[in-house]
């Protein structure tokens, strides 16, 4: 049984990364160290060290990303309030970027009604309509549905969507491995995606505080 251990609070962040660093030598991970400091978020959030292997970065997407969020431009937009709510809004605020979910709306539920689809699906809608053709520079993030993921890919290549990233790590059993394959096949987007069926809000979230944390550190450097 594993000790107890008096850490200050300051320091408990900290030194989880630098476990995770350890184990992560241990079990013989090797992580590209341009990707690490989100691997490794993902890892404190989770504890699971098999997102080592599954996290997928296509090539370009932290440049995209860190150019939408240093422009103080950025719509931060997610599939879910759970999403939402895990992202670090103090560090979002200091760069300018805003962030949005319109799942709950009222108007996305009646169009989803009206059109026989998902709330999900129906927020994507909204996105497009609110922000294709001007200078909002999205950030598009899905946790938990895969719906959201596959509507946004079908307007992006019908030109209906511009994005600047995509965070696709929705949980689950049904579509959720194909829409995540289907945003890497389409590769109409710089994207990160978690390949299988493991992510989730929590996973979005931590993947977008560690960009927020990187674009943070660039600006003050």
């Amino acid at each position: 049984m594993e000790s107890f251990r008096i850490i200050e609070p300051a320091k408990i962040e900290a030194e989880s990364f630098r476990i995770i660093a350890e184990e992560l030598e241990a079990k013989g991970k090797a992580v590209d160290e341009r990707y690490e400091h989100i691997v490794k978020r993902v890892i404190h959030t989770t504890a699971d060290f098999e997102y080592a292997d599954t996290l997928a970065f296509s090539d370009g997407v932290l440049e995209a990303a860190m150019s939408a969020l240093s422009s103080g431009k950025c719509a931060i937009v997610t599939d879910t309030t759970m999403a939402l709510s895990g992202i670090n809004k103090r560090a979002a605020a200091k760069l300018g970027a805003e962030t949005y979910c319109f799942i709950a709306d009222e108007d996305v539920a009646q169009s989803a009604r009206e059109q026989g689809i998902t709330r999900s699906a129906a927020a994507v809608e909204k996105m497009a309509r609110l922000f294709t053709g001007t200078e909002k520079k999205i950030i598009f993030v899905s946790g938990n549905a895969p719906t959201a993921t596959i509507e946004a890919v079908e307007l992006l290549e019908r030109g209906e969507l511009e994005i600047a990233a995509v965070v696709c790590v929705p949980v689950g059993f049904v579509n959720v491995v194909y829409a995540k394959e289907l945003l890497i096949e389409s590769a109409c987007v710089p994207y990160i995606v978690n390949r299988g069926r493991k992510g989730g809000s929590n996973v979005a979230a931590a993947i977008v505080n560690a960009l927020l944390y990187r674009a943070l550190s660039e600006k003050n450097s």
